[in-house]
């Protein structure tokens, strides 16, 4: 009969024969034993550089690196200091590629500086393994025509090419029927049209580009006009295009527009065109204000609209009806940012927003960056009166020795103030303004007579005013005096409403 110790040292033998020793652990090598996809995974998760010293392990590693899927050269450290060795490494490892694993090839991406000669035989061979995703940025010591492999290719889905410097130039776009067929994506910086070239009115269409969604054009030097007409385009973003002098864009699907740094150069014919009826996001940074702007349908689904623009001075009056037009077309958008001089623009022509109110009814969010001084108080106005259902207001006052800022230096309660005066005045026609408002953010609040009289003006009519947030822009030597107003102004806000008021 065995005893317990007896079984407890038979048990204790048992379980260790169910484990491998130590020496045996260390001889299995479970990752290999893994699919290659999951290897594929693993292998991906690391540097490019890290990944390729796998192939001293075994022919098998060799064999998994050389059909990565995936290939990010820009992971390699200093690949942009070392011409011959970045050049000649991806030429090596796209070469050593089984053309049985052609087909896997999904992405290639690199950047690195390179001849012409060079960039076009690293292309050909990517479209040989029937790349999908290429992803490219090279600097040549001279332009470059467009590697006409990229157009051949009926397997590429995405094209991203960078010119670093000095640029290349777009092939015509007679030679780009019948190619293009599956690219969704494209991405292009840093071209150069000829003098012969300036304008792309029938390159970027249906026929040419059948599937894109996504189109990115910066830095088109000698670009004047543009039109972008493709059925499937859902986003289009055009940035640093200088010269630009007319654009149009139409598109069913299209989402998102953004246009940046363009219109620099005045002309008399300068124009936009938009046809984007689904258009939700729209974008235009620091352009001039072109001669002309027509909507050719209702922006109805429009939820953000940013307008930074600047002008050019030589025809103030059809520069200002211009940007009126402008906002009126996105009458519809759910928030509104405004750029500095759009206040300015719109001050400059006297009574056009008081007899013509932009119909924003559908705003709920209204952001202004403007210098607030007494010439533009009642453009300001008017914008509030053009938003009746608005819930949310951000002021970004300018600070700058051109303001007019006259130091507050009356008693709150004190209504003999001529802006205090105007702001009551405008009680009546600001009703429902005043009965939706609930956030009030005031940027660069110095307690200067102009942003006291509105911030007093809200606090006293807002009915649904929840808080108001008063935001200096700089420490004020004064520090008493600041004390004293603020404390002024939180025993108003206490005596006229409800609303919480802070400072920061």
């Amino acid at each position: 009969m065995e005893t317990r110790s007896v079984k407890r040292k038979k048990k204790k033998k048992e379980e260790e024969a169910n484990w491998f020793s130590v020496e045996e652990i260390i001889k299995v090598d479970r990752i290999s034993n893994l699919p290659d996809s999951l290897i594929h995974q693993i292998l991906l998760l690391l540097p490019l550089k890290s990944a390729a010293q796998t192939c001293l392990l075994s022919k098998r590693w060799r064999s998994l690196f050389l059909s990565l899927p995936d290939l990010d050269f820009t992971s390699i450290n200093d690949l942009k200091n070392q011409k011959s060795f970045s050049s000649n490494s991806i030429y090596k490892v796209l070469s050593l590629r089984n053309h049985r694993d052609s087909n896997n090839l999904r992405s290639l991406r690199f950047c690195a500086p390179v001849t012409f000669t060079s960039l076009n035989s690293l292309i050909r061979l990517a479209v040989t393994h029937q790349v999908q995703d290429l992803d490219i940025e090279v600097t040549t010591k001279d332009y470059f025509n467009f590697p006409r492999w990229i157009v051949t290719s009926q397997d590429l889905r995405a094209l991203k090419l960078k010119s670093s410097h000095p640029g290349f130039r777009l092939p015509p776009s007679s030679s780009i029927l019948g190619g293009f067929q599956k690219l969704t994506s494209l991405s292009l910086s840093l071209v150069i049209l000829h003098n012969h070239q300036p304008c792309l009115s029938d390159f970027f269409t249906d026929p040419s580009f059948p599937l894109l969604e996504k189109l990115n054009l910066e830095s088109c030097f000698g670009l004047k006009e543009l039109k972008v007409s493709c059925r499937l385009l859902q986003e289009f973003s055009l940035t640093n295009s200088l010269q630009l002098e007319g654009l149009e864009v139409s598109g069913y699907k299209l989402q998102r527009l953004k246009v940046e740094s363009c219109f620099h150069s005045y002309s008399e014919k300068s124009f936009v065109k938009i046809n984007t009826p689904n258009l939700k996001t729209f974008l235009w940074n620091s352009n001039a204000v072109t001669s002309s702007v027509h909507f050719l349908d209702k922006l109805v689904c429009l939820r953000k609209a940013f307008v930074k623009v600047f002008w050019l001075h030589q025809d103030l009056n059809s520069q200002t009806q211009s940007l009126f037009t402008l906002l009126s077309g996105l009458c519809n958008s759910y928030k509104l940012q405004l750029g500095n001089q759009s206040v300015e623009i719109l001050s400059s022509k006297k009574g056009l927003l008081k007899n013509h109110l932009l119909p924003f009814h559908n705003m709920r969010f209204l952001e202004l960056q403007t210098r607030f001084n007494r010439h533009n108080v009642q453009t300001v106005s008017c914008l509030f009166k053009s938003c009746p259902m608005l819930n949310i207001l951000t002021l970004k006052i300018i600070n700058d020795q051109t303001s007019e800022r006259r130091q507050w230096d009356k008693d709150l309660w004190d209504m003999s103030n001529s802006e205090i005066q105007y702001w009551e005045s405008q009680t009546y026609e600001l009703e429902s303004f005043l009965n939706h408002l609930e956030f009030v953010e005031i940027h660069g609040f110095l307690e200067c007579e102009n942003e006291m009289s509105l911030a007093m003006f809200l606090l006293r009519h807002g009915k649904a005013l929840i808080k108001m947030t008063l935001r200096s822009s700089f420490l004020c030597r004064d520090s008493l005096r600041r004390q004293m107003i603020r404390s002024q102004l939180t025993g108003f806000s206490m005596a006229s409403s409800k609303a919480k008021i802070s400072f920061h």
